[in-house]
């Protein structure tokens, strides 16, 4: 019961901080420049989101080795995703790079 009422409480408190400035959004019309830098949004917080989980190990320490698996697949995913604009396969091709790579790591330090 206490956690429906803690969730319940989170919603409401998100939506009474948002609710207000998109009321006064939606009756007003943005300047074409706050349209143009809002496109940009969505690209930027994915960036912060991935950057540091693909370049951080797990001391959070900066980790741009070829042994950083996730470095690997992030790079093979934007050149798939670069070249093709195919999301399904830039996915496919991300995991198998990763997958691959630990592998060919973990094997190289087996030796």
């Amino acid at each position: 019961m206490n956690e429906g009422l803690l969730i319940a409480g989170m919603a409401l408190v998100t939506f009474a901080a948002r609710y207000p400035i998109l009321v006064l959004v939606g009756r007003a019309p943005l300047p074409q420049a706050v349209l143009g830098a809002l496109k940009y949004v969505p690209p930027a917080i994915l960036t912060a989101i991935v950057l540091p989980a693909v370049t951080l190990n797990s001391g959070g320490q900066l980790d741009l080795s070829l042994s950083n698996s996730y470095l690997v697949a992030a790079i093979a995913s934007a050149l798939v995703a670069w070249r093709t604009r195919n999301v399904l396969l830039t996915i496919v091709v991300g995991m198998l790079a990763l997958w691959g790579w630990r592998w060919l790591v973990s094997l190289i330090g087996s030796l």
